[in-house]
């Protein structure tokens, strides 16, 4: 599609090419992006992130140039929440704008790169914001190597304002993967259980929010339990457990239309549901006769599938991102320990033999690791681990931690943490994410107690 770009904010007879991007933006109006200029040759800045620690790299994110006055607040929003989004990582160190030596608006003229220097800037991001006569949103960004005194990327979106926090995420997570190699994941969404009231009378309702916790939402309204919130691969929909009559059943959300079904009235109690990969099958776990074993069930058909047949507890399933195999926890072996079959239920083999008891496993989107809980000696720990059951590691502890959810490219973990009683008896439950470094944990803001956290695939 055509699309008028204004001269490139590059070095005098510094070669640029131009190519246009379109992406489709679901919930949103419509977005635009166009690849603005790309350095002829790769820069050498870039971020290792195969190390076990990661020493920061030191990046500058200037306000975006406003057009117009009154679009002033929005290039300051959108920095603060680029700048956020790569602080948030782990990866990054971005400096306060105090420090900067250049202004937004100098720098429509193209970097000082000495001044950038001088303050310890590896990277320098900047941009502009303007509104279009059809009402639309123009953001540009472009990415600057300060070493090598050279644009890296730029790219320009058109939407509507009221986008610019999308906008914002998109634009981090184009930055990451420039300068990582890999996928970014800031433009995605967290499903959870919001918690609120006495310990005795719990009230659970399923929210969402962005990554970052902003654009928060309550999804339910409290009036009956909902549980173990999973995302379909689309985004766009929501598998749950939810107590309606003091009956648990697996639900369907559609977050388009707000709609809910249930998946199914089955005999026995269904609980721990969770999409496969392509979305046409969600697994679960269903108790008969006191036994808990694994099922699946053809989304189109409705036709259901038992995989594991045997007298322990078996649930917790969690496809491989292929769909080819199956982690999930059992005690068949005497002690609530992780398994992995094939996707028709055969092959099962025991991969954990640490001490304690494992719990709620998940295959990484990568496929190279399987996260989960662990219980030993009156300690909760998040860990990860091969799927054969190799090179285990714990990245986070407490005195409970539980349910771990990746991001999608596999970097990061979202899990929640809760406290002890306090004097009231009163517990809390807060959500964090953590780094595979295992040195990067935050909270993740919410406005109640929050538990069983589920991050999405990217938003098309």
């Amino acid at each position: 599609m055509p699309y008028a770009v204004p001269r490139p904010l590059l070095p005098r007879g510094l070669a640029a090419r131009l190519a246009s991007l379109s992406l489709h933006l679901g919930f949103l109006v419509g977005l635009l992006g166009l690849l603005l200029a790309t350095a002829p040759a790769r820069a050498q800045l870039n971020v290792d992130i195969t190390r076990g620690f990661v020493d920061p790299m030191p990046l500058a994110v200037s306000d975006f140039r406003p057009a117009r006055p009154e679009l002033a607040q929005t290039g300051i929003d959108i920095a603060n929440v680029i700048a956020n989004d790569l602080s948030s990582s782990g990866l990054f160190r971005t400096i306060e704008k105090a420090a900067f030596l250049q202004t937004s608006d100098e720098l429509a003229e193209g970097p000082r790169y000495g001044d950038w220097r001088a303050i310890g800037a590896d990277a320098l991001v900047s941009g502009s914001v303007d509104l279009q006569a059809d009402g639309r949103m123009r953001v540009e960004f472009r990415l600057w190597d300060v070493l090598a005194e050279q644009q890296m990327t730029g790219l320009a979106y058109m939407t509507t304002p009221s986008n610019w926090r999308r906008i914002a995420h998109i634009i981090s997570d184009a930055i990451y993967q420039r300068l990582t190699g890999e996928e970014g994941y800031f433009d995605t969404r967290i499903v959870y259980i919001a918690e609120s009231g006495p310990q005795n009378r719990r009230i659970k309702r399923l929210a969402i929010m962005d990554q970052d916790g902003a654009n928060h939402q309550f999804l339910t309204d409290g009036s009956n339990l909902v549980l173990t919130p999973r995302f379909s691969p689309t985004t766009q929909e929501i598998t749950y457990l939810s107590y309606v009559n003091d009956t648990p059943r697996v639900y369907l959300f559609n977050l388009n239309t707000g709609q809910q079904e249930i998946l199914g009235d089955f005999p026995g109690m269904t609980f721990a549901p969770r999409f496969s990969p392509d979305g046409n099958r969600v697994i679960f776990s269903m108790a008969r006769g006191g036994n808990s074993d694994i099922y699946t069930m053809d989304l189109r058909t409705r036709k259901v599938e038992r995989l594991t047949d045997h007298p322990a507890i078996d649930t917790s399933a969690s496809f491989a991102p292929d769909g080819s195999r199956i982690i999930f926890n059992s005690d068949r072996g005497g002690s609530q320990q992780l398994y992995v079959m094939n996707a028709d239920g055969s092959n099962v083999q025991r991969i954990s033999f640490g001490e304690g008891r494992y719990a709620t496993p998940v295959w990484s989107p990568r496929g190279d690791l399987i996260a989960f809980t662990r219980m030993h000696q009156g300690t909760f720990y998040i860990g990860v681990m091969a799927p054969d059951g190799s090179g285990e590691r714990m990245l986070a502890s407490g005195f409970l931690v539980e349910s771990p959810t990746w991001a999608p490219n596999g970097r990061v973990l979202a899990y929640f943490r809760q406290d002890p009683a306090d004097s009231s008896g009163q517990v809390t439950s807060k959500l964090y994410t953590i780094d595979l470094t295992g040195f990067n944990e935050r909270r993740v803001q919410t406005p109640l107690d929050a538990s069983d956290p589920a991050w999405s695939p990217l938003i098309p």
